[in-house]
């Protein structure tokens, strides 16, 4: 238990700095979102009404940076994150709410199901080293290194096009109203296909090499040799014993990567146009949009470290080294 409680605190400190750059970062963008709507009208507006949309966006040129700071953590507190300067006057938690279950759906899919399938396989391939499974390492080291846009824009070169079922871009086709049918549901598998595969393709390779690395290690340990000379079945000790103990790393990285679900993707976002937490975040940041900006760093803030803490306390749970020391 003292473990735990000294963890929640680490992460609670860790929260408090985060959101504290989430504020600041922002407001080191030059310029306001005032200025780039603005920009569109090419200075066409007089004082007076340049005024008024300072008040309408709720932004006090007079205001000092302290009770901007103020005001921010009341905000947070009471649950409002504001109003989107760049889909006024809808607030920020309904613009995140219409873009988190996109991402979410792509990225947390592909993420567990990448994580099942390489450890698996990086199981079968540690505990049989040596033999044609080996052959097929320098792939997976191959796509283990190429990132994750750079497979979507080959993937549109190759797959997408005019005449291909595969969409180059969006999230279902143009003219749908997102509806629980199965019109809209089929649409959005289709263009989904692309960027879920391309994350598979990248992610499970990483899986299949760190699970991998760990069985190798772990084969030998004492504790499998002894596991062998009791005469235990191959597959208990495979699984019970070495598999079990090389898993661990992969759980912390399984963790962060459920944290990461709605970020680690937001240049896939873009190349596909798809309409998740990346692609607003890009819109967000073309229009200073501090409010967007603020509310979806907040939410991958919160991601990860909620991820992290899981990831303490599976350990605590596989490990029983870690209890004794809590």
């Amino acid at each position: 238990m003292k473990y735990i409680l000294q963890r929640i605190a680490f992460y609670v400190f860790t929260a408090w700095a985060a959101m504290t750059l989430n504020f600041f970062i922002p407001r080191m963008i030059p310029g306001d979102p005032i200025t780039a709507l603005l920009a569109r009208f090419q200075g066409q507006m007089n004082t007076d009404a340049i005024e008024s949309l300072y008040v309408l966006f709720g932004i006090d040129k007079n205001a000092s940076l302290w009770s901007e700071y103020v005001d921010y953590w009341r905000q947070l507190f009471s649950g409002d994150l504001g109003l989107s300067f760049s889909a006024f006057p809808t607030p920020v938690s309904e613009v995140i709410g219409d873009a988190l279950p996109w991402t979410v759906a792509l990225v947390g899919i592909t993420t567990v199901i990448s994580f099942l399938l390489g450890t698996s396989l990086g199981v079968v391939a540690g505990w049989r080293r040596g033999t044609w499974v080996d052959g097929v390492l320098p792939v997976t080291t191959f796509l283990s290194s190429v990132p994750y846009f750079w497979l979507g824009l080959l993937a549109i070169y190759l797959l997408a096009g005019s005449d291909s079922f595969f969409p180059s871009s969006g999230g279902f086709e143009a003219g749908l109203v997102p509806y629980p049918d199965w019109t809209f549901i089929s649409s959005a598998l289709q263009h989904g296909i692309l960027p879920a595969v391309t994350i598979l393709i990248s992610s499970v390779s990483g899986w299949i090499l760190g699970m991998r690395n760990m069985m190798v290690t772990v084969a030998a340990e004492d504790y499998i040799t002894v596991a062998h000379a009791k005469g235990l079945p191959e597959r208990r000790v495979a699984v019970a014993y070495a598999a079990r103990n090389a898993l661990l790393p992969n759980v912390s990285g399984f963790a962060l990567s459920l944290g990461f679900i709605v970020s680690g993707t937001f240049v896939l976002e873009i190349v596909f146009s798809y309409p998740g937490l990346g692609f607003l975040l890009f819109r967000a940041v073309g229009a200073k949009d501090y409010p967007l900006m603020q509310g979806i760093f907040l939410i991958i803030t919160i991601c990860v470290l909620v991820a992290n803490l899981l990831a303490d306390i599976v350990y605590l749970l596989l490990d029983p080294r870690t209890r004794k020391e809590g």
